[in-house]
């Protein structure tokens, strides 16, 4: 299997020379129907394949989610298929946020699925569950490195009900430390010695305030969704993440979608958010 370079060498290029932005594939029914679409297979492509279209070429990330296309069956996973496929021609790197997570043999075929070379759905990354232990996720760590790709592991979620489960602390340690910052912890020592990034990152909700407890400087990249819709701006970036900020990379997706189906409208959303994203990190 050809190694491609390391998916945090790729990531760092990328923001630095399209800005530090990842723009959503989330194609809903109601995105559908607000862009008056069908809630089927042709809406999907063309919603998909406008996106592309639009963005591909300018954002350095884009993230498809992979349940959206799967409601359809075989032909939405087609259509997932061409859509990763055109977005890394046109030179965005693609995470397919398909929040994989089990065991052994299992997760190993996940990460197959996305994450070698020669799968139809290869992405340069791939977000994670850790949460049948962190160990559960080996597989997909020694296939990402062996492939040059990367993983979005989930942390700290912007969700309510993830607090349940990621503030928990954990039996037995003696210092108090709560599941997310295990995960963090894990995170860092996967990326120790790498430049200028690791490429083993984290998701870390945008809208979760200050998080200055906890040590986000794994030397990785961490995936902020919460921009845009959920009520979090480029201007908050820097009270979540604080020193971090550099390796943060903002997802927006209905914050840019909603201006769709008009090609010319999703670039000038898309190109908006990279700027104002771009302007804080050089700010700060």
């Amino acid at each position: 299997m050809t190694v491609m370079e390391p998916f945090g060498a790729r990531l760092r290029r990328a923001m630095d020379e399209r800005g530090p932005l990842c723009v959503g594939i989330d194609p809903h029914a109601s995105l559908l129907a607000d862009w008056g679409l069908n809630d089927d297979v042709t809406g999907l492509e063309r919603f998909s394949r406008t996106v592309v279209e639009a963005v591909a070429d300018r954002v350095a990330v884009l993230k498809p989610q992979s349940a959206f296309f799967e409601r359809f069956g075989s032909r939405g996973i087609a259509v997932l298929e061409k859509s990763v496929q055109e977005a890394r021609a046109a030179g965005a790197l693609v995470v397919m946020d398909a929040k994989r997570g089990d065991i052994g043999s299992t997760m190993a075929a996940y990460a197959e699925a996305f994450l070698h070379k020669d799968a139809p759905l290869y992405s340069d990354a791939l977000t994670v569950s850790p949460y049948l232990g962190y160990g559960s996720l080996r597989p997909a760590v020694e296939l990402a490195r062996e492939s040059g790709a990367g993983l979005f592991v989930l942390a700290l979620t912007s969700n309510p009900e993830g607090g349940e489960v990621q503030h928990a602390v954990r039996a037995g340690d003696g210092g108090g430390r709560n599941v997310g910052a295990t995960v963090l912890a894990h995170l860092a020592a996967e990326n120790a010695g790498e430049e200028p990034l690791g490429s083993f990152g984290a998701v870390v909700g945008a809208t979760l305030g200050d998080l200055s407890s906890y040590d986000l400087a794994i030397n990785g990249p961490l995936l902020a969704p919460g921009i845009g819709a959920q009520g979090a701006t480029p201007a908050d970036l820097p009270r979540v993440f604080g020193a971090a900020l550099r390796d943060v990379v903002p997802n927006v997706s209905r914050g840019v979608l909603r201006h769709g189906p008009d090609a010319g409208a999703l670039r000038t959303a898309s190109d908006r958010f990279a700027e104002e994203v771009r302007a804080v990190v050089a700010a700060s």
